[in-house]
């Protein structure tokens, strides 16, 4: 038994055995009590191996797929971890991690909600209990930029190593959770009958399942998946998707720790010109325009034509917390459920061409904040994005007389 469990080309048959038997039928419990008994601890290297050599073989794509969740649930707790390399922090791996660990707790939040769901909807009301719920599947939602990272730039990568399949399955559960992801906002959204009774169905029929949704794909990341990419690519292939990673954006973490492999020589063809902007009334360079936008006494957010947010300004003086997790997200995640519908007629409004500015103020304890929303267009009048404004006024409205003379502000 043990030479059968410490040689790797008997243990893969072996599992690749156990995966054809469930395609078969055979019964996943009987599967994990033999992995259990037999396999012990199974290299995360080999599950990879064996799911593309089934591929390889003949095993519909969609089929691997389809049996994903049930070897996957049958290996859980068996997959030797131990040889895995240890990820630097700042490394997009280590992105990955953090972020599911932002993942967790917002899971762990709806969890809590879920046991409590009756408790709750006697003490605070059956709407305050649903925002609760929307707000923690808004922000679970943004696991979209996750997994579009993963698609975008890490996958290709393993396809030049002639690692297509596992990637393939992975998208495609990807695409499972979304949809789970979306049906569960859409029936927190749905206004009809509540109760008790209702919110159990519908915790147990589709928030739930959008739940383990994300959860099972966080142990497959970590247990298989991420282990497996740290000794394929290298730090050549690691350095090109970091420094590509903020085109797609960070799912509720922003990384603090910035990242670059010793002995990485990049070879970029620029021109001694390219760190400059040339713009029709004059040209900045990068730096420049960085800190000259930074240094205006206001917060300034740019949402491009497909609602996704794309830049925002980082003075020293905000007026609203931001941070680079918001960057590539839909701009309606970024609001709470009770002002989307706003956030929905402005859009709709500046797309359409029926406003071009939307001003808002607000009082915020002792300070007066003015907020006003920009309809972006180039010289055609085609709608480019959304440019929101924000300013603390609260010193400049208190203005009176004149200033004539040299005061610097302290």
């Amino acid at each position: 038994m043990s030479e059968l469990i410490n040689n790797p080309k008997e243990r893969k048959e072996l599992l690749k055995h156990m995966i054809l038997q469930l395609h078969e039928g055979i019964a996943p419990q009987e599967i994990r009590k033999r992995l259990a008994e037999l396999m012990q601890k199974i290299p995360y290297g080999e599950v990879v191996e064996v799911e593309q050599e089934l591929i390889n073989g003949g095993l519909p794509e969609t089929e691997v797929l389809r049996l994903c969740d049930i070897h996957t649930e049958a290996l859980e707790g068996s997959i030797d971890l131990s040889g895995a390399k240890i990820v630097p922090p700042g490394h997009p791996v280590d992105t990955f991690q953090c972020e599911n660990r932002e993942l967790e707790k917002v899971m762990q939040k709806l969890e809590d909600l879920f046991v409590k769901y009756e408790e709750l909807i006697r003490t605070i009301g059956e709407e305050a209990y649903l925002n609760s719920l929307r707000s923690l599947f808004n922000s679970l939602m943004d696991v979209d930029k996750h997994y579009r990272r993963k698609e975008n730039l890490l996958f290709p990568f393993l396809e030049k190593y002639g690692i297509t399949g596992p990637p393939t399955v992975m998208w495609g559960k990807h695409n499972e959770t979304r949809n789970l992801l979306k049906s569960a906002m859409e029936s927190l959204l749905t206004p009809g009958p509540g109760g008790a009774e209702l919110m159990k169905i519908k915790i147990d029929m589709q928030l739930q399942p959008a739940v383990k949704a994300v959860a099972d794909m966080i142990m497959k990341e970590e247990e298989i998946l991420l282990p497996m990419t740290m000794d394929k690519l290298t730090d050549e292939n690691w350095y090109d998707i970091y420094r590509q990673t903020t085109e797609i954006g960070y799912c509720l973490y922003d990384p603090k720790i910035e990242w670059k492999p010793e002995g990485i020589h990049l070879s970029e063809n620029r021109s001694a010109d390219d760190n400059n902007i040339q713009l029709p009334s004059g040209k900045l360079s990068v730096e420049e325009l960085l800190h000259i936008l930074n240094t205006l006494p206001i917060d300034m957010t740019f949402v491009d034509k497909d609602d996704k947010v794309k830049y925002f300004t980082q003075g020293k003086e905000r007026v609203f917390d931001r941070n680079r997790a918001i960057l590539g997200r839909d701009v309606r995640m970024c609001h709470p459920p009770s002002s989307v519908h706003v956030v929905e007629q402005i859009l709709s409004d500046f797309k359409s061409g029926k406003a071009d500015s939307a001003p808002f103020w607000i009082q915020m304890g002792p300070q007066f904040i003015h907020i006003e929303y920009f309809a972006i267009r180039n010289d055609a009048g085609e709608y480019l994005g959304t440019l929101e404004v924000s300013a603390d006024l609260t010193e400049k409205r208190a203005l009176g007389g004149e200033q004539r003379i040299l005061s610097y502000k302290k």
